[in-house]
């Protein structure tokens, strides 16, 4: 470890910029870039803080859920998601919007024993116990309780040599996972002074207590003039994320495009989204696509279900003021709303992408914002970048040295 690294998470935010400048090499210019993004919020959230990396937000427009209007904050530094999740949104909405019903909420912690001799008896003993442990969980977090929340039941499973012991924890309106993890730790504690060994006591991010499902129906003539065929396609490229794990991946992918970028807006965990999304669906055994399409009497049905275990208090939700504006943007009021608009952006992000592959293919919508970020990347000014758009548009090939070409055709150089 080089010796200017010692201590470097005691020193001043301006400490630590300015040591990096001395000892990276960064020009006036680079560390200025690192000081004009700075923020005191930020430089609360995480240890060894230089500087805020920004990442664009918009809003995708024209969502109905439930019979509601939304404007969905998401944050997102890929081209076309947002256009395609407002498009698809358009679409379902002519024919009355998503429908996502209410689900039940439930976080899971696990507390795992090991060199258990009898399973049985194992289990027998804990779910005796169940309302002494259920007390246990629940007094370690007494404002939980306080608002009708906390942990409510337990279950049992053997997993090859340890016992998992899982508790079923209402966790309210927030994300949860401290609230999780200290009953886990409590129940630990209660289980160690019976003599037993525990291996961990921790939430699992596989949340599948917390549910969402989302649906949509849509008259196959609202998808273009050759709708009907067009929704034959897209219920062909469903079935086949259905078989086959490479195209679910990239079917995931596209769904988790959307999703990500609400959640990131809302402020809540997306590493845990996306981890509990993909292991869901997976547990079967196969990768699968997590939404699925069908054809039915001249309409297309859409489904969505995947785990959204999201919170609108707690964690960096009270912290970035920017999250707190988007809760005034969206008007999402609950946790249980937020995961239906959540699972609604994740169905409509499957339907841009699929109908793109079921007509023009998925290039053509996404050109002309590549065409855009690198008119930007070589310097077009704002005047120019439309402009420049256009000429490449109606060229058969395009790269950065036949771009640069044509704006300097168009500055007459």
């Amino acid at each position: 470890m080089a010796a200017w690294q010692s201590g470097f998470y005691k020193l001043s935010v301006a400490q630590r910029q300015q040591l990096i400048q001395q000892q990276l090499n960064l020009s006036q210019e680079e560390v200025e870039q690192l000081q004009a993004h700075t923020s005191f919020w930020s430089s609360q959230m995480i240890e060894n803080y230089l500087t805020n990396f920004e990442i664009p937000e918009g809003v995708a427009l024209n969502f109905v859920i439930n019979g509601r209007e939304y404007t969905v904050p998401m944050v997102t530094e890929e081209p076309s998601v947002i256009a395609a999740a407002s498009h698809a949104a358009k679409i379902v909405s002519q024919s009355g919007g998503f429908v996502a019903p209410t689900s039940s909420r439930q976080m899971i912690g696990q507390i795992v024993l090991e060199n258990i001799d009898d399973f049985e008896q194992t289990k027998t003993w804990l779910l005796s116990h169940q309302t002494e442990l259920i007390k246990v969980a629940n007094d370690s977090h007494p404002s939980m309780l306080a608002r009708g929340a906390g942990a409510k039941s337990l279950r049992i499973r053997q997993l090859d040599e340890f016992v998992a012991l899982e508790l079923l924890i209402d966790v309210g309106e927030a994300m949860g996972a401290n609230v999780v993890n200290t009953m886990s730790e409590a129940v630990k504690a209660w289980l160690l002074n019976q003599g037993y060994e525990v291996v961990t006591a921790i939430l699992t991010n596989l949340a599948t207590e917390s549910l969402q499902t989302a649906t949509c129906e849509i008259p196959v003539a609202n998808l273009g003039e050759n709708g009907s065929t067009v929704a034959k396609q897209i219920a062909k490229l469903s079935h086949l994320a259905q078989i086959d794990p490479y195209r679910a991946t990239t079917h995931n992918k596209g769904i988790m495009n959307g999703i990500d970028a609400a959640v990131i807006a809302s402020g809540n965990d997306w590493r845990a989204i996306e981890s509990g999304s993909h292991a869901y669906a997976v547990q079967d055994g196969q990768y699968r696509g997590l939404a699925k399409w069908t054809v039915g009497d001249k309409q297309l049905f859409g489904t969505i279900t995947l785990p959204l275990p999201v919170g609108v208090v707690g964690g960096s939700i009270g912290i970035v003021p920017t999250v707190k504006l988007n809760q005034t943007i969206s008007k999402i009021k609950t946790a249980s709303e937020l995961a239906q608009v959540i699972a609604s952006v994740g169905l409509a992000q499957n339907l841009a992408a699929l109908k793109a592959l079921a007509s023009e293919g998925i290039q053509a919508g996404h050109m002309r914002l590549q065409y855009r970020a690198l008119a930007i990347q070589i310097g077009a000014q704002a005047t120019e970048v439309n402009l420049l758009v256009e000429r490449l548009s109606k060229l058969s090939r395009v790269d950065q040295q036949i771009a640069i070409q044509e704006l300097a055709v168009m500055r007459g150089k």
